[in-house]
């Protein structure tokens, strides 16, 4: 099974090659994406390795907060993406309020 590992707080000079070979010691790696922009192509300081479990564990022990290009990067088990919903919603109409007026 492989692991999707969020790499965080890159500074961003880093490269896709410099994440493969700081995660490569730990294991076989499937992919590295640096995300970065998609009008300018700058990174935006974060990257996901996929890579076998076996690997993935001791790479997130070892490597999260470890100093990288003077930024210490964050290293964890990547979180599932949430589905965002482009459906039209009906414009709810404003509350009514309820006001009494006693004499």
């Amino acid at each position: 099974m492989s692991k999707n590992i969020y790499v965080g707080n890159l500074s961003l000079g880093t490269t896709q090659a410099e994440v493969r070979k700081l995660f490569e010691q730990y294991g076989e790696i499937d992919s590295v994406d640096l995300v970065t922009d998609r009008y300018s192509g700058e990174s935006l300081g974060f990257a996901f390795v996929h890579m076998p479990d076996e690997g993935a564990r001791g790479a997130i022990v070892e490597l999260n907060c470890k100093e990288v290009h003077g930024h210490n990067i964050k290293v964890n088990e990547a979180k599932p993406r949430q589905t965002i919903s482009f459906e039209r919603r009906r414009p709810q109409p404003p509350p009514i309020a309820m006001h009494s007026k006693q004499a």
